[in-house]
């Protein structure tokens, strides 16, 4: 690999991911930090080359020879290794975030130096072989890039400020000024060096921050280490596969904001569906579907806490808003921003617009009742009632009775107008179907008659409206014999049996029509936005758990094996995938695909042990199975 910083854009699978449940940076092959939002996922960036190759910042690490380079997580962690080997040596290069175990911070500005202890970056640069001249190079770019650097030198190495935020950054080489607006400098790594650069927040008026010693970030390392081990172990999965579903479940954790409980839907924003589209959106926020999925997936394999912390994050935003939840929110609980464009940004690989904000925040998707009912119906059943969300999840299951026969935007957040979407229909009667269960099972307050009904009338619905004889499939909507691959979830929520003969037609149909060079598209339809977009990572991994669950094992196993073969060396995912270029696409990584991952996983698994499933099941029912399966590692 040649060095230099006039490399323009790496592909986003040339990325791996470090941090913690507070805050993300992604890190390239050739260990150039290029993103990185401070002091939350949904703040400004510090960095962000990711988005501009010559305005956006970067933190950068790299031999000053070519070389090639290897990488990989330490064990069952999020903390990265990259090893660069040049022809007079070989530098290894270990990158992480300081963790705070058991330690949660107020949300207002009093905390921020609380805050900014737990987000520093650590990079430790290894002699491993020989000897090589290693450059490190460090262009912070504030506020998206709009804001310029000030550099100071301070004890220990250098503050960079743009007058709002400042940074102290711990270095022990000179540093010289770039005609970039950057610092470099650069030194010589022999065999045995082991040098400690470190990044974090420092207060304004802290005329000589400390320096770090090499202890203290050697014991930052042990417990960064030491917190991600301990996470991983708790994984009940065994089953084949595991590889790729713990490292699925570590980058889920990565998405998890501690101090509130909140989860996102990726680290990243405007990440491109199609190199050269505008399908580019902030992904940032806590979307209540992505959340609810992300929790059964957590749930299936061990993890029990993150649930208990997310409804305790959304009991108190639905008493706020007087039950007028919406169908995303900042990690705080509040609507986010107003969707903007950042103009002076060209865009990753010159696909603009740069978004901040997203639009379909005011959107009406009637699916996140059922989503957080399905969650909430696991949680109770499988792990621990929570009564005290009962009136929450009451009172949503209220509204889905209430305006399941309304049009919505849908589950694809679609901008060409509202549809009786069937998705849509199908989580209210999810919805409804697991609040009447939780108040009988639990014998829990509440007057079923309205959900019983409603349950009744949206399946008579959905399966005289929802069903096209001549296309041979569910559709997308009522009225319109359109594929959409979101029908894949009829058997997975248990209203009809994966080998129901209207399911397995629905199978064959998206088989052949939905599918291209072996993977899924979400559907082929006007939807309000210029055509184009790669296969959807969710949709395939949706078709891999029908064919599971039907008793087509063998093509289940194809399919899943097919699609994490497109995941990067480090075993990430994005939103989508090029399947004729072989790239990744959009933001990155994405918790749906990973939740998808661990849950296709499961599904083999269980589908090999149990054999095609006969009668509907919900989530929960099927959930022994599913652990028996995974713990057993019979897959």
């Amino acid at each position: 690999m040649a060095n230099g910083d006039e490399r323009g854009y790496r592909p986003i699978g040339d990325y791996a991911i470090i941090g913690n449940p507070r805050v993300a940076a992604l890190v390239a092959r050739d260990g150039s930090i290029d993103w990185w939002c401070w002091p939350r996922f949904d703040s400004s960036a510090i960095f962000c080359r990711l988005l501009d190759a010559q305005k956006g910042g970067h933190f950068q690490v790299e031999p000053t020879a070519d070389y090639q380079s290897t990488r990989a997580y330490v064990d069952s962690t999020n903390v990265l290794v990259t090893t660069f080997m040049a022809d007079s040596g070989t530098v290894r290069l270990t990158d992480f975030l300081s963790v705070r175990p058991n330690r949660t911070f107020p949300e207002n500005g009093d905390s921020l130096a609380s805050v900014s202890r737990a987000n520093r970056i650590f990079r430790l640069i290894e002699g491993v072989a020989g000897e090589a001249e290693v450059a490190i190079r460090f262009q912070p770019s504030f506020d998206f890039a709009r804001q310029p650097a000030a550099f100071q030198p301070v004890r220990g190495g250098v503050r960079a400020t743009d007058g709002k935020s400042t940074f102290v950054f711990n270095c022990p080489i000179p540093l010289s000024s770039t005609p970039g607006g950057g610092l470099e400098g650069r030194v010589s790594i022999s065999e045995g060096t082991r040098l400690w650069l470190v990044l974090g927040s420092a207060s304004d008026h802290d005329s000589s921050p400390s320096a770090w010693s090499a202890e203290d970030a050697e014991s930052e390392l042990s417990e960064a280490l030491a917190y991600w081990q301990d996470w991983a172990n708790a994984c009940t999965y065994q089953g084949d596969y595991r590889p790729l579903v713990l490292r699925s479940a570590l980058a889920l954790k990565l998405l998890t904001y501690e101090p509130t409980g909140a989860l996102i839907a990726a680290p990243t924003t405007s990440l491109p569906e199609r190199i050269g589209g505008i399908r580019n959106w902030d992904y940032r926020y806590t979307w209540l579907r992505d959340s609810a999925l992300i929790l059964e997936a957590f749930h299936s394999i061990g993890y029990h806490d993150e649930a208990n912390a997310f409804f305790n994050w959304l009991r108190p935003i639905w008493f706020r808003d007087r039950g007028g939840l919406k169908i995303m929110y900042t990690i705080d609980g509040h609507s986010p921003l107003p969707e903007t464009i950042l103009s002076h940004l060209e865009g990753y690989a010159q696909s603009a617009p740069v978004r901040v904000g997203n639009a379909a925040a005011s959107q009406s998707q009637l699916d996140i009742y059922g989503e957080v009912l399905d969650a909430a119906h696991y949680t109770y059943l499988r792990v621990a009632p929570v009564p005290e969300t009962w009136t929450v999840l009451r009172h949503l299951a209220d509204l889905a009775a209430a305006h399941w026969t309304e049009a919505d935007d849908g589950i694809w957040e679609v901008r060409g107008g509202q549809q009786h979407f069937l998705y849509s229909k199908l989580l209210c009667w999810v919805a409804v179907d697991r609040a009447i269960d939780l108040s009988q099972t639990f014998q829990l307050a509440a007057d079923t008659s309205q959900w019983q009904k409603a349950r009744a009338d949206i399946r008579e619905a959905i399966l005289t409206q929802g069903y096209d004889e001549k296309l041979g499939a569910f559709t997308q909507a009522f009225g319109r014999p359109v594929l959409d691959a979101s029908v894949l979830a009829i058997p997975l929520v248990g209203f009809l049996p994966a080998t129901d003969p209207r399911v397995l037609s629905t199978i064959r149909q998206i088989k052949e029509k939905l599918t291209r060079d072996g993977l899924v598209q979400r559907y082929l339809a006007d939807d309000g936005l210029p055509a184009g977009e790669a296969s959807f990572v969710l949709c395939s991994f949706w078709l891999v758990d029908a064919l599971a669950l039907s008793g087509q094992g063998d093509e289940a196993r194809s399919l899943f094996e097919r699609v994490v073969g497109y995941a990067n060396d480090v075993g990430l995912l994005a939103e989508e995938i090029d399947p004729v270029a072989g790239q990744l696409l959009g933001n990155f990584p994405q918790g749906f695909s990973h939740l998808a991952l661990i849950r296709s996983a499961l599904h083999i698994a269980r589908a090999e042990m149990y054999g095609p499933e006969e009668g509907a099941k919900s989530r929960a029912e099927r959930a022994p199975q599913l652990a028996e399966a995974g713990q057993a590692g019979q897959t």
